[in-house]
This record gives structure tokens, sequence and C-alpha cells, in this order.
């Protein structure tokens, strides 16, 4: 051999090989350490869109409940409005014998129950603050305590909200 020409011995190719492999090792360890900061990011952004997701279902179900109540409050206050009318027609129906007036007291209150009007029944029920207004007490051994004795003025309700509140006698 000529002494331009180089012996090639297993250690002369081992190192081109180890200068290799350590370019190879940085690049994955750099990709390794990409792909680490990009699930990262991924993570994040995948956080970020579930909370949005919450926070429009939240929303969504939020303004459907308000919806509900505005319609349920606007109900309330027209019944409001129109149950003196319904406590006239009873005071007619008892002051006369007309038939035209309890059909059209029928017929209003039929109309009511279609749109989920009920009469509170409080004659004899315990009294309740929240359904009832105690105007007028009385002491009375007949009756147990905290009871209904008579009802002045009806109470209503619009599925489970009052209307409008009994006006009752109470025993004490």
């Amino acid at each position: 051999m000529s002494e331009n020409q180089e012996k090639t011995t297993p250690e002369t190719e081992a190192a081109p090989k180890k200068e290799t492999k350590s370019k190879t090792s940085k690049k994955e360890a750099a990709l390794l350490s990409e792909i680490e900061t990009l699930k990262e990011e991924m993570a994040k952004e995948k956080d970020t869109y579930l909370r949005l997701c919450a926070e429009y279902d939240n929303f969504r179900k939020r303004t459907a409940k308000e919806k509900a109540d505005i319609y349920s409050n606007a109900t309330a206050k027209v019944i409001e409005e129109i149950l003196p009318v319904i406590d006239n027609f009873e005071r007619a129906i008892a002051q006369s014998e007309d038939q035209g007036f309890n059909m059209i007291y029928t017929q209003f209150c039929e109309v009511l129950s279609k749109i989920g009007v009920t009469e509170m029944k409080a004659q004899g029920e315990k009294f309740d603050p929240n359904l009832h207004i105690a105007v007028m007490h009385i002491d009375d051994d007949n009756f147990p305590d905290n009871t209904v004795v008579d009802v002045f003025q009806k109470g209503y309700m619009l599925g489970d909200k009052v209307v409008r509140p009994a006006c009752v006698k109470v025993a004490n």
C-alpha cells in the first residue's frame, strides 16, 4: 500500500459512525422536545376548547331558563290582573240567578285551567305564610291551632308559582 492510502481499521471506521450517531441522537432529542412542546400546546388548546364548550352550554341553558321565566312571569302578571274579574263574577253569581253569569264564569275557569291556573285549597288547611295571608285571627277551640277557618279571597297558582295568595281567617 502506498503512503497516501490510509488503512481502514475498525477504529477509523467507528469514528465517523459515532459522529453520525451523535448528530442523530441530537436530532431525535430535538424532535422529542418539539413533540412534547406540541403535546403541551395541544393539551392547553383542548382544555380551552372544553372550557369554551362548557361555557357555551351553560349560556344556552341559562338563556333557555331565563326565557321560560320571562314567559312564566308575564303569564302570571296577566292572570293576576284578570283574577279580580273572576272575583266579581263569583259575587254576581251569588247575588243573581242569571244563568249567563254562570256560563261566562264556567268558561273563564276552563280557560284558566287550560293555561295551568289552579285555585288553592285553603279552607281547613294548615296556615302557610307562603300560600296564605292572614287578615284575621280568632280564638276558637273547635279548630286546631294555625288552621284556616274561613277564606275571604281565593288564592290561585300557576303551576308551582303563587299568583295570588289566599286571604284567610286563622284559628289560634
